[in-house]
C-alpha cells in the first residue's frame, strides 16, 4: 500500500469516527486497523528521512 493510499484511508477513518458513523462492534475493528495505517505511514516517513539525509 502507498503511502498516500493509508493516508487517506486513515483520514476516512478518522472522519467516520468524529461523525459517529462508527458502531460500538465496529470501533475495536477500525481502531486496530488506525494503528496498523499510523505504524505504515511512520515507518515509510522515517524510511524517507533516512534515505535524503544518506543523499545529502
Amino acid at each position: 500500500m502507498k503511502y498516500e493510499e493509508a493516508l487517506k484511508e486513515l483520514e476516512q477513518i478518522v472522519l467516520r469516527m468524529e461523525n459517529n458513523e462508527v458502531g460500538i462492534d465496529e470501533m475495536t475493528t477500525q481502531l486496530k486497523r488506525a494503528q496498523q495505517l499510523i505504524k505504515l505511514c511512520r515507518d515509510r516517513l522515517t524510511k524517507t528521512d533516512e534515505e535524503i539525509k544518506k543523499m545529502l
